[in-house]
């Protein structure tokens, strides 16, 4: 795993927001984040979509890539494709633990490169938000948003053993804790609760930097 010499400069590269959304007359939460990257927007798609480089950075994935197909990250979420408008967006279900979301990916270009933002939207659990907050899915998507910054910047592989080490690190608990901060001052901004959003953010943070027992 290739160091970072400033967790928190790179943490700070995604800007993230909170809003209220709704569906099916159901209330929801958006986790909205966005970071830049120096490369075109064509390779920037490429890296997102393509079956051979998204185990490079994020998780291999199988399944029916088009719009109405089903795809499953290995050991996680799948879900199905509904949209894609190819180099700029697609959208897909996000369906992990009995549960389903949407996830939808824009690209749009940049001065120094091309923007991507990742927008995330959750059924609202009124308990698990007031324990995690939006960080529960933010955290997740910070540490993918890095890896994939990684892989842009040296066209290398992230091995996934390497990563769990890295992230209960003191440099991996540096960006978590930045991440996990970040969040938390993406939802007071949205109204939410000063206190509540940050203790909420250190049980985030917990959960992602606590070592597994043997």
């Amino acid at each position: 795993m290739p160091t970072l010499t400033d967790p928190a400069a790179t943490a700070g590269l995604v800007t993230r927001e909170v809003r209220d959304g709704s569906r099916d007359n159901a209330p929801t939460k958006i986790a909205v984040a966005r970071r830049t990257y120096a490369v075109d927007q064509a390779d920037l798609w490429d890296a997102l979509t393509s079956v051979e480089r998204l185990p490079r950075w994020f998780m291999p994935v199988s399944g029916d890539l088009t719009v109405g197909g089903r795809y499953q990250l290995e050991g996680n979420a799948g879900g199905t494709i509904e949209r894609c408008d190819a180099p700029e967006s697609f959208a897909a279900t996000w369906e992990f633990g009995g549960g389903v979301s949407w996830l939808e990916v824009s690209l749009r270009p940049a001065d120094d490169g091309t923007t991507l933002e990742l927008t995330h939207e959750s059924p609202v659990d009124p308990d698990f938000w007031t324990q995690y907050g939006p960080g529960a899915v933010g955290v997740g998507w910070d540490l993918s948003l890095m890896g994939l910054g990684l892989h842009l910047s040296t066209g290398g592989s992230l091995d996934p053993k390497e990563v769990e080490t890295w992230s209960v690190s003191p440099e991996g608990v540096a960006f978590a804790r930045a991440t996990s901060t970040g969040w938390a001052d993406a939802a007071i901004a949205a109204g939410e609760d000063a206190d509540q959003a940050r203790a909420a953010g250190e049980r985030t943070l917990a959960f992602y930097t606590t070592q597994p027992e043997a």
